[in-house]
């Protein structure tokens, strides 16, 4: 999922974020309330988009908790050629179907109703790009980076975005992956690592 807690939202009206660059520009993407949800700020996904420009062209990604889209729905609209969305959440897994729907175009997208660990266990082709931003609170990026690393789910030389409170510090990571970004915003820690290849390989 993904960030700063959400103000209450306003009575009779649905959450919703904008994206914020590329073909989809300014358009508002709505998503139910569910708990811990918290889309990611705009000012951070600014910074981390600017951090990506030179590798989400074109490339394969993975938003493992998906919350309400926001960083896959981004991922898109500035040129990823799939994204796979995984939500457990019944209500905002059908909310982004229906967004994606909305948005139209010639995307390749889809929206995986299931938890992040059961997706995980599951056979599957390596992403380019994962975006790592579950709830925050209950450790799960000690606990999906090694299933992330030891499913073989990012390509050599591919990136990783990590996302959780500010007061947990920088993630644990394998090592063989690599701290290249860390920054914070508020309540919220964010950090790009790169997976390389493992010695050997």
């Amino acid at each position: 999922m993904n960030k700063p807690k959400l103000a209450k939202p306003l009575p009779g009206n649905r959450n919703f974020i904008r994206i914020i660059g590329g073909s989809w520009r300014g358009r508002r993407v709505s998503f139910p309330d569910a708990p811990g949800l918290r889309p990611t700020p705009d000012r951070v996904r600014e910074t981390l988009f600017n951090w990506l420009q030179p590798s989400i062209v074109d490339s394969r990604c993975l938003d493992l908790f998906a919350g309400s889209g926001a960083l896959g729905l981004e991922a898109l609209s500035r040129g990823a050629r799939e994204v796979v969305f995984v939500e457990k959440d019944q209500q905002c897994a059908r909310a982004l179907q229906a967004e994606l729907k909305r948005l139209g175009g010639p995307l390749k997208a889809r929206v995986m109703e299931l938890g992040a660990a059961r997706f995980l266990r599951t056979p599957g082709e390596p992403f380019d790009v994962v975006f790592l931003d579950p709830p925050f609170g209950v450790g799960a990026l000690a606990e999906y980076v090694p299933l992330l690393d030891a499913g073989g789910w990012v390509r050599a030389g591919g990136l990783v975005y990590l996302e959780s409170e500010r007061a947990a510090g920088a993630p644990l990571l394998p090592p063989h992956w690599e701290l290249l970004k860390a920054k914070s915003a508020g309540e919220v820690g964010y950090h790009l690592a790169r997976v390389n290849p493992r010695p050997g390989q």
